[in-house]
């Protein structure tokens, strides 16, 4: 495995994370603007739903970038290509496709 490669690929995607989340959480207009819900869809309520919308992209984003900050925490660690969960080797083919993976293919199939 060449840990070189993993670690500037990590790197590559957690710069393109960190992108996508400050676009995604950039205030277009002042955060303490009510937004209003009236009786008809309108700006308000479509700006509300959009909002909501980032909020759930922002959070799977999050939950990638954390993975992919763990992988190189474990790369530095030594302990990359081991799943966190159980230990067990993660295959080649799952780091290939997935460099950030830090659950075996066994692990991530679980509910947590």
């Amino acid at each position: 495995m060449d840990l070189e490669r993993v670690m500037a690929e990590l790197e590559r995607r957690r710069a393109e994370l960190e992108a996508e989340l400050g676009s995604l959480t950039a205030v277009t207009r002042d955060p303490t603007a009510t937004i209003g819900f009236g009786k008809r869809v309108g700006e308000g309520t479509s700006e509300a739903i959009g909002r909501i919308e980032r909020v759930g992209q922002a959070d799977v984003l999050s939950a990638k970038l954390a993975d992919v900050e763990r992988a190189l925490v474990k790369v530095h660690e030594g302990t990359y290509g081991s799943c966190d969960r159980c230990g067990a080797v993660i295959s080649d083919d799952r780091l290939d496709a997935r460099p950030w993976a830090v659950l075996c293919l066994s692990c991530s199939a679980r509910v947590p």
